[in-house]
């Protein structure tokens, strides 16, 4: 299997924690729908379902929170991202 077909399994809760989840769901409301997670009583998620919403984006501490994850993501794997998308 060449590397460029990798898989590298995640958890919900990094993909929370990088603030990529409220990313997809801001594109996702759009449509009218999101991705749903139930937290549990250990704070991590238990379980994700995509869902149909009538609600539009989020409120502006939500979103302010959501570019700052992201942008921080970004800064600490921008390296790593591009030579994946160099390596097609």
């Amino acid at each position: 299997m060449e590397d460029s077909f990798m898989v590298d399994k995640r958890t919900w809760d990094e993909f929370r924690d990088t603030g990529l989840l409220w990313f997809i769901n801001t594109i996702l409301h759009a449509f009218g729908r999101a991705i749903c997670v139930y937290i549990g009583e250990d704070g991590l998620v238990s379980s994700a379902y995509p869902a149909r919403v009538k609600f539009r984006g989020f409120e502006g501490e939500i979103n302010d929170q959501g570019y700052k994850k992201v942008a921080r993501y970004l800064q600490q794997n921008a390296e790593s991202i591009c030579e994946d998308a160099m390596k097609g």
